[in-house]
């Protein structure tokens, strides 16, 4: 009469491990993007968290001089992050055509910002004839929060 097996044969523990290998390759990249996607998002939410005050100083003043780095709303925000090394303000234009853009920069990759978003930026810019804001960056669309993706398309 034959013996029951017990155990595992050899074969069956290589293509185990063989599967894991796959499954490993598959999600290592995969986590890059997820990580380096939440440190873009950091960017994202400290320029959402300024917007407000923002615009209340534009709507103050009436015109997008209110857009400066020495405006009081400015001094009191929030403008650094884990990966983000600043937000700065610009206005641009006159009248009508005036804008105020806020600009987060990531810090560089030596400091634990992921390769795919270190030094890059984001920004939305205000338009304050209209109240519109629009985002762009130069982060690639696989990892730039979704409202600054659609803007680039």
């Amino acid at each position: 009469m034959k013996a029951i097996q017990k155990g595992f044969t050899l074969i069956e523990l290589m293509i185990v491990v063989a599967i894991i290998g796959i499954l490993a390759a598959i999600a290592l990249p995969m986590y890059g993007d997820y990580t380096a996607r939440a440190q873009a998002t950091e960017g994202y939410e400290l320029l959402g968290g300024m917007k407000t005050p923002l615009v209340e100083a534009v709507a103050a003043s009436s015109n997008a001089n209110a857009c400066k780095n020495d405006a009081a709303w400015y001094t009191s925000s929030v403008r650094t992050g884990k990966y983000v090394s600043g937000v700065v303000p610009a206005a641009a234009g006159t009248g009508d055509a005036a804008t105020c853009a806020l600009t987060a920069t990531f810090k560089a990759a030596t400091e634990g910002v992921n390769d795919k978003v270190a030094t890059k930026t984001i920004t939305m810019t205000l338009t304050p004839a209209t109240g519109a804001w629009a985002c762009t960056t130069n982060l690639a669309d696989n990892v730039a929060p979704a409202a600054c993706r659609a803007a680039k398309k």
